[in-house]
């Protein structure tokens, strides 16, 4: 294994950091959950996850998203299924969530504001 340099090193420590960073919630108000039960990973979940982080972070949403993944929605016949919620509107759980329609929902829904009808499989009720 070839040895690494200080300018090795330094890129990589950034590079972990950036990957921590999307992890910390501090300061981010917006959450897309997908969920990763072992039906939703089956379904797909992994490349959905894996197409909000991308989108998220080309759309510069990074500082204000946090894209993380929970287990098992209950939901098997919906998977993907991916929970959003966005201060100010309606908390959604969007099911059979391909990458492409991840692409749809970051712009329709976290930027342009407003709700993918067809693509929803449960409204949730708020919190109390």
């Amino acid at each position: 294994m070839a040895k690494l340099t200080l300018e090795d090193l330094r890129a990589l420590r950034a590079k972990m950091k950036k990957s921590l960073d999307r992890r910390d919630p501090e300061g981010k108000s917006i959450q897309v959950i997908v969920g990763m039960g072992t039906c939703g990973i089956a379904a797909g979940g992994k490349e959905t996850f894996r197409a909000f982080l991308d989108e998220v972070e080309a759309k510069g949403l990074d500082t204000q998203v946090i894209v993380r993944q929970s287990g098992c929605m209950s939901r098997c016949a919906e998977e993907p299924t991916v929970e959003v919620v966005v201060p100010g509107m309606e908390t959604v759980i969007y099911g059979k969530v391909t990458p492409a329609m991840a692409k749809d929902i970051v712009q329709t829904h976290l930027i342009d504001r407003k709700l993918l009808d067809n693509l929803i499989v449960e409204r949730v009720a708020p919190s109390k």
